[in-house]
């Protein structure tokens, strides 16, 4: 199970840079790990250090980019990350959205991602929204003039709303937003069909005895 995602009023985080690719994102050394939490603190590892990063090295004491978005304070506790064209693109990682969730992000805007990552990113519990780069273009000139910039997200209503109350609207696959809001990935999508499952196997049971006997 996933937490569900129903609304969220949430700080900006801006990542103004197109293509940003998953080995940014999360670079390849972190990859070894499939417990899908702890890449919090390595995500952008690359322009968020000055060093080096390995996995499993102590990150409290590593030099900072002071310049990097993530580490000025006035985004710190961001939980939308506003970004532009083609974010996400490169390798098909499934580190990547583990890695943004794990930092504390849980939407995502910008003007397109690449498929793979898109696609990864529902069935991690993140929501990826789709605006026009007009709109993202307005968010970030709004976001750089207004130190505490909020967004509120309704994923029912599929709105977007913006601190002085103008609502954009984004799209959403039905299916997919509904994964969202009951917090069901693949496997507690599976669950919702348990009985059924369960019947089955009886009944192949005593159908075809043999496929159940030990060698």
């Amino acid at each position: 199970m996933m937490q569900p995602f129903t609304t969220l009023d949430g700080l900006v985080l801006p990542m103004d840079r197109a293509n940003v690719d998953t080995d940014a994102i999360i670079p390849k050394q972190f990859l070894k790990s499939i417990r899908r939490s702890g890449f919090g603190v390595n995500l952008f590892d690359e322009w968020r250090y000055l060093d080096h990063g390995e996995p499993g090295q102590e990150c409290s004491t590593r030099p900072i980019n002071p310049d990097f978005v993530l580490n000025q304070p006035r985004y710190r506790g961001a939980e939308i990350l506003l970004a532009r064209e083609n974010f996400g693109c490169g390798s098909s990682r499934e580190h990547a959205p583990w890695a943004l969730a794990d930092y504390g992000l849980r939407a995502l805007i910008a003007p397109s991602y690449a498929d793979i990552f898109y696609n990864n990113c529902f069935k991690n519990g993140l929501l990826p929204i789709v605006l026009d780069a007009g709109t993202v273009d307005r968010l970030f000139r709004e976001v750089a003039a207004t130190p505490g910039y909020r967004l509120r997200i309704d994923l029912a209503a599929q709105t977007v709303t913006l601190p002085g109350g103008d609502t954009v609207r984004f799209e959403v696959d039905a299916h997919r937003r509904m994964c969202l809001l009951e917090g069901l990935d693949d496997i507690g999508l599976t669950l919702r069909h348990v009985d059924r499952i369960r019947d089955y196997e009886a009944a192949r049971r005593q159908s075809a005895p043999w496929l159940f006997e030990r060698s």
